[in-house]
């Protein structure tokens, strides 16, 4: 049994007519019924009652039209699905992104994609940025969001594309002092104990020092007294009015009534960060370039 003869008998079927299945097809007649006579064999059954006109199914080709539309309904939904997967449009991407990045907009992007592509199944991870940039280089990753780093722009193997620029914000407890204000700088918080997010788990990522810098060029260093890539932490902490801390707007901006815990803009030239989204250039997966054109006109 082959493709063809389910059509071809089908064809027949509903037309009652083998030489207009023959004329659907464009072969002759005779190649119609001998592939019908074939189906027949092979089943050990006679398919079509051909002493009537027009002509007619027996009771088992009547049985047998049902089940052959359904295979033929799945193998055409099959090949569509292959063909779509090859160009791109189903199948599985895996996307990475930095700790705090849940309460961007990213979730708004990924939903209006599916909408787009409801294939498509997108699975996420929420990662430090050592583990994002590890994690694209092995392949564990298709697409990550991290803050942008030199090191992955200036990779040959990696393209990368600017997300957003998130202001940094203050994150203060009602009682401080400074509460009551309604943006801040860098150089009044040189008596505060600080608790800062750091990038990587070591706490040594190049954009820490970035921060440190800012620092420094405001006159002081910074009291600080915990470090943490975990922004969760840090809230709780300042809640608990141990310290304040100076955080992306990005892990702020979703937040209704934070506990104890006040929001209020940095102003300064540096004061923000930039979030890149950076896949490998060498992907064999046709998801991503969807993925990432998708990021470029939602902006």
């Amino acid at each position: 049994m082959n493709i063809n003869q389910l059509r071809y008998f089908i064809a027949a079927a509903e037309s009652q007519s083998f030489t207009k299945a023959a004329s659907q097809y464009y072969i002759s007649q005779t190649a119609i019924t001998q592939q019908i006579h074939a189906l027949e064999d092979m089943l050990n059954v006679k398919l079509f009652n051909r002493s009537s006109r027009p002509l007619s199914l027996t009771p088992a080709g009547k049985t047998f039209l049902f089940d052959a539309k359904a295979i033929i309904e799945r193998m055409d939904h099959a090949t569509h699905r292959v063909h779509e997967a090859s160009i791109g449009f189903e199948g599985h991407l895996h996307i990475g992104y930095t700790k705090g990045f849940e309460r961007s907009n990213l979730s708004d992007i990924i939903r209006s994609f599916h909408a787009k592509f409801p294939s498509i199944f997108v699975s996420c991870y929420r990662c430090d940025t050592d583990a994002l940039s590890s994690g694209l280089f092995k392949d564990e990753f298709d697409v990550i969001f991290t803050w942008k780093s030199a090191e992955l722009i200036a990779s040959a193997e990696v393209e990368t594309l600017h997300v957003e620029t998130s202001p940094l914000v203050a994150a203060l407890y009602p009682g401080h002092p400074l509460s009551r204000r309604r943006v801040l700088s860098r150089k009044e918080f040189k008596n505060d104990n600080i608790l800062f997010m750091t990038l990587s788990e070591t706490g040594t990522a190049p954009e820490d020092m970035t921060f440190h810098q800012l620092y420094q060029d405001v006159g002081y260093q910074p009291n600080i007294i915990f470090r943490s890539n975990d922004v969760e932490s840090i809230l709780m902490m300042v809640a608990a009015e141990q310290g304040i801390s100076l955080l992306p707007s990005y892990a702020t901006q979703k937040l209704i009534n934070a506990d104890n815990i006040i929001f209020i803009p940095l102003e300064g030239e540096h004061e923000s960060v930039d979030i890149i989204s950076a896949w490998k250039k060498d992907t064999k997966n046709p998801l991503i370039r969807h993925f990432c054109n998708h990021i470029k006109n939602y902006r």
